[in-house]
């Protein structure tokens, strides 16, 4: 069973992108889903990740662990760092992969952090 799932829109389209062609979010997963996957990680299709301003877009997601949505991807390009992000992320035991090691692409392309369901931890006073 996979400790990770990566959740790929396939509906996205990047600004310019044509109409009439495949979405790039479709493009997109057909990239990940050629490549060889890492343990623990399974890639799901899925119709909208509300992050349709902002191109293709990924989730990554598991029980107990923070969901991480990224954006700005491009289908041709990164493949390779999302799944190698993807690998460090199903190998962390909460998902925070410290910022140092994580894919350039997921350093600058977060859109969104979510903690887990049922997460302990109350915010600090601020």
């Amino acid at each position: 069973m996979a400790r990770a799932t990566l959740h790929v829109c396939i509906t996205c389209r990047r600004e310019g992108a044509d109409p009439e062609g495949p979405r790039p979010g479709r493009l997109l997963h057909d990239a990940l889903t050629a490549i060889a996957l890492p343990e623990d990680v399974e890639i799901r299709a899925v119709e909208c990740l509300s992050a349709c301003t902002n191109g293709c877009s990924v989730a990554l997601s598991a029980p107990g662990k923070w969901t991480y949505v990224y954006g700005r991807l491009d289908p041709a390009e990164h493949g390779a760092a999302i799944l190698e992000g993807a690998a460090r992320y199903a190998a962390s035991g909460d998902g925070l992969v410290p910022w140092r090691e994580r894919p350039e692409i997921f350093r600058k392309q977060c859109l969104a952090r979510i903690p887990p369901l049922d997460s302990p931890v109350e915010p600090a006073d601020v």
